[in-house]
């Protein structure tokens, strides 16, 4: 699967051909996007394209003379570097994913291994390349593509039959206003010379550019130097936990936490694992030395959701120090959450007996 991932993406040094004057970026003028504005800013993360002009332009002559183009020019043709999405005959997605690409995944569909790989300084082909090329796209460019191409989070229809409401505004802050709001208001001043609009507009664009930019390389760096080795100290407590419970509900991570839930969701769907053998609690110490204090955590129905899969015991909520001793009859209780998703003891034997309380509960 890695290989055949990596050939439909290419390697993407292959295509570059620099001509002597240089290499130029083209996307359109006008009101700018998020997706050509990370994509400029991607394909500047390359060593192609590190010093690469910019030009913003409707214009199919000068975009003809373009290096690589994004977003505009109604072709997509890696061979020729030419990345827009707007075509009625286009339809392509990233593999394995239902969302139609804007200039943003098609731009990281060709490059994004280049990208992680540089990063991680490996091999495109490496299974840790792919894992996190994969991640990425599903964490962060999958949003922006959906975004661009109107297609909404949740099924509208199936929204409104639900007789589902809104409680309150988020403001609509979400990747896409990130540069949206970085456009002119409508009556803003705006140069009356149309060279000096243009550059005002461009200058624009380049602030919108850099800013998603700084997103998407905030990502790039977690989930190269933080996420990708705590998947493999996870994979080692999942494959442990029935040593902690026979049925496998108790997962201990030994030493120090680490971001768990994505790669606990993940290896429980890649093992298709029952649900009466899901992880229930998670158990690690609040700090990586042997005084430690150990919390209990239970694992939560969805990465993002506030509903546990078995919230800790009801009688316990709330309850502290001697207190939550005396109701579960384990020493060394620290406290329970209200909600009932954490709680703390003194030492692993207490959070281990918690658990196997709770599991029986």
């Amino acid at each position: 699967m890695i290989r055949i991932l990596a050939k439909m993406a290419e390697n993407a040094a292959k295509r570059l051909k620099i001509s002597d004057s240089g290499v130029t970026i083209g996307t359109h003028n006008g009101h700018f996007h998020a997706d050509e504005a990370l994509a400029v800013h991607m394909l500047r993360q390359l060593p192609t394209y590190t010093s690469a002009s910019l030009v913003r332009t409707r214009d199919p002559a000068l975009l003809a003379t373009c290096h690589t183009v994004v977003d505009v020019g109604g072709e997509y043709d890696a061979s020729q570097n030419r990345y827009d999405h707007h075509q009625r005959s286009f339809t392509t997605t990233f593999p394995g994913r239902p969302t139609k690409l804007s200039s943003a995944g098609l731009v990281y569909l060709h490059f994004g291994q280049a990208l992680v790989a540089n990063y991680l300084k490996q091999n495109e082909d490496s299974e840790d390349v792919s894992v996190v090329w994969r991640k990425i796209y599903e964490s962060f460019i999958e949003a922006l593509d959906a975004h661009d191409n109107g297609i909404s989070a949740y099924d509208p229809d199936a929204i409104a039959a639900g007789g589902i409401e809104k409680r309150f505004s988020d403001g609509g802050f979400g990747l896409g206003a990130v540069v949206g709001r970085l456009n002119p208001n409508w009556n803003d001043d705006l140069p009356s010379d149309p060279v000096e609009a243009q550059a005002a507009e461009d200058a624009r664009f380049e602030t919108a550019s850099k800013r998603i930019g700084e997103e998407f390389d905030r990502d790039l760096a977690y989930y190269t130097s933080a996420w990708l080795p705590a998947r493999a100290i996870v994979q080692a407590a999942y494959a442990k936990r029935q040593e902690f419970d026979p049925e496998g509900r108790v997962m201990v991570l030994e030493g120090q936490s680490v971001p768990w839930k994505d790669h606990l969701y993940s290896l429980e769907e890649e093992q298709k694992t029952e649900d009466k053998k899901k992880v229930l609690y998670v158990l690690y110490p609040e700090k990586p030395t042997p005084d430690a204090k150990w919390r209990i955590q239970a694992v939560p129905v969805t990465q993002d959701s506030f509903q546990s899969r078995k919230a800790l015991p009801e009688p316990w909520r709330g309850a502290r120090d001697s207190a939550l001793d005396e109701i579960t009859g384990v020493p060394g209780g620290v406290f329970i959450h209200a909600s009932g998703f954490i709680g703390g003891n003194k030492t692993f034997e207490g959070a281990k007996a918690l658990a196997d309380k709770a599991c029986s509960f």
